[in-house]
């Protein structure tokens, strides 16, 4: 599954470009809520996850980069999001943190940064729906994809067939990357950078076209 970032996207044209993605067989698309604490940058909120929620169908996949993510879940749950994913660092109770998500009925996502240890999920693996791993330290777009967690990616990979969890990658992804990331095992890439560079049909189809070919064919 592609899961379009749309931190890449040019924010006047947004609704223009989601409309682009829908004429797509993409499903869902990637909202990053960004404090300006936990990474340098600040982006979207509660009311424009909520302004997105009415011009599309699409899934709202929201990935909170912020400090104490208790205070957001409430506002982005309300305001249409369908999964929310929050970093390990980020909360004191990480157990609770899962439980608000829940409590809202929405899925749940853990994201691990390139330098956070799986150990993380030991207690709380069993509660979430998805593992989100970043190939870039979170925040920035435009980053290039680490290689050096590939050995991780598949690690992760490993751990969430035993649970029946989507394993989902952030950062970095082109049309070469997401092979690697195929072969690893993931089945749900967030794009950002590539997909709205140009020709946003022709990118989001060509790699809808690498994830439709499975890893027999690459």
């Amino acid at each position: 599954m592609l899961s379009p970032s749309i931190l890449g996207a040019n924010i006047y044209n947004l609704e223009e470009q989601i409309k682009i993605l829908e004429e797509t067989d993409v499903e869902m698309i990637h909202i990053d809520v960004m404090d300006g604490h936990f990474v340098p940058n600040i982006s979207f909120g509660p009311d424009q996850i909520k302004d997105i929620r009415k011009s599309t169908q699409l899934k709202l996949d929201v990935h909170l980069m912020v400090e104490n993510p208790d205070l957001f879940i409430p506002k982005i749950a309300k305001a249409g999001a369908d999964i929310i994913t929050i970093h390990p660092e980020t909360t004191k109770h990480l157990s609770r943190s899962i439980h608000l998500i829940k409590k809202y009925e929405k899925k749940v996502g853990i994201a691990l940064n390139p330098a956070t240890s799986l150990d993380v999920l030991d207690y709380v693996i069993d509660e979430i729906d998805l593992i989100l791993i970043m190939s870039v330290n979170p925040g920035v777009s435009g980053q290039q994809f680490m290689k050096k967690i590939k050995h991780k990616i598949a690690e992760v990979c490993e751990l969430a067939k035993g649970y029946q969890i989507n394993t989902s990658i952030d950062g970095g992804i082109d049309e070469e990357t997401i092979k690697i990331c195929l072969k690893a095992g993931v089945n749900i890439f967030v794009v950002g950078t590539y997909i709205f560079n140009e020709n946003i049909k022709e990118n989001t189809e060509l790699l809808l076209e690498i994830i439709n070919q499975g890893v027999e064919k690459i």
